[in-house]
């Protein structure tokens, strides 16, 4: 698809039938975007051609306000081709739920009036030190992935007022807004030398005293601040990262398994007189990591698919179904991790070099798994609410 397609959206289309039409090019795009550290523009141009950057964008600004367990089949489609990509596009949809915290007028500049727009941020620090009418942005982020492409940049800062009092709320916390801004006023630093995910390109930015008008200060997840009334935005940003990045880990999980099964019923082994899949051991493994990800896919998609039809029923995500969210998110990342390692170990010396089918899908694995979505911490959250903590703010 080109540029110019892009214009044309039907968001009735079916996107996860659109993803799988475009997964030859992103493949094909894999091993440079690698190289470049940053997605191609063939590559580009066929995931704004089918609207992948706006699945979670409001349909009022041309986006899909796609349901939670269709977006996450997508995802897991693009990253059976290259994570990098799935990565990209889970990052950026993630940050198109801005779009329903702000003023119209906001949300048609950023995406309505650009139909390749694509917002994205890192972690990072800065405050927003009001200067009248606006204010003045100093920080500095990083890990901002897909930021080669963004058209718009965000930055999670602190507010504070003209003479550096750093503004509360009503619980005595800290104010933070996310400002946004046009990518072109500010340059980027490489530090994007990592193990994986190289294709995202999730290199660092930092600004001076850049001026932010004040309508461009984004309460993300302030339910006061809500301007979209569907069912998508009950649930928070945090929320669809997890979503995002678990059926990430899926779809890097399923090509291991279904590469290594061909490979194996060809390879014999040096020193082995059989082939690698006539072995008893290889075939208990393989049928268990079958079962594994099988099973963590179900959970999560089951989830996923009975807490959005409780949120179309009422209206609101309650918190025992955020935890839910993140239980099933995480577990899917640890057992598509281990699906990964298991494949690679029995494929020997094959998986090592480049031109394998398993050498990359590795390291994205083991990149993604170090994310925060991925922490062991989100389970001893999960069971301590289980026993009646309170959920850890931000987190849950």
């Amino acid at each position: 698809m080109t540029a110019e397609q892009t214009t044309a959206i039907d968001p009735s289309d079916d996107y996860l039938a659109r993803a799988e039409s475009i997964a030859s090019i992103i493949a094909d795009g894999a091993a440079e975007g690698e190289r470049e550290r940053q997605l191609t523009g063939a590559v580009m141009d066929a995931l704004h051609g089918a609207g992948l950057f706006r699945l979670l964008l409001p349909a009022s600004y041309g986006g899909g306000e796609v349901d939670p367990p269709t977006y996450a089949r997508i995802i897991e489609a693009v990253a059976k081709a290259d994570a990098s990509a799935a990565w990209c596009l889970g990052q950026a949809n993630g940050c198109t739920i801005t779009a329903a915290y702000v003023e119209p007028a906001v949300a048609e500049e950023i995406w309505g009036n650009d139909p390749r727009a694509v917002l994205a941020w890192g972690p990072g620090k800065g405050e927003l030190r009001a200067d009248g009418d606006g204010y003045r942005l100093t920080g500095s982020w990083s890990f901002a992935s897909g930021c080669h492409h963004a058209t718009w940049l965000g930055a999670v800062s602190v507010v504070k007022d003209a003479d550096g009092t750093t503004r509360r709320n009503a619980e005595d916390k800290p104010v933070t807004r996310v400002a946004v801004f046009p990518a072109a006023e500010v340059g980027l630093t490489a530090i994007w030398d990592v193990v994986g995910l190289l294709g995202t390109g999730s290199d660092a930015y930092a600004v001076t005293d850049l001026p932010v008008a004040g309508e461009k200060l984004i309460a993300r997840d302030d339910p006061a601040a809500r301007r979209e009334d569907g069912p998508l935005y009950a649930f928070p940003t945090t929320t669809f990262y997890a979503i995002g990045f678990s059926a990430t880990a899926l779809g890097i999980a399923r090509p291991m398994i279904d590469e290594f099964v061909a490979i194996a019923g060809e390879k014999t082994p040096r020193l082995i007189q059989q082939r690698l899949g006539d072995n008893a051991v290889v075939q208990a493994e393989v049928a268990r990591a079958e079962a594994k990800l099988g099973s963590a896919r179900a959970f999560l998609f089951g989830e996923l698919a009975d807490i959005w039809q409780t949120v179309l029923d009422t209206g609101a995500l309650t918190i025992d179904d955020r935890v839910r969210i993140r239980l099933a998110t995480t577990h899917a990342i640890h057992e598509a991790r281990w699906v990964v390692d298991t494949m690679y170990e029995l494929a020997g010396a094959t998986a090592i070099f480049e031109s394998s089918p398993f050498a990359r899908r590795f390291r994205d694995m083991h990149t993604l798994s170090q994310q925060v979505q991925a922490r062991r911490a989100n389970l001893e959250l999960v069971g301590a609410y289980m026993f009646g903590h309170p959920p850890l703010p931000g987190v849950i």
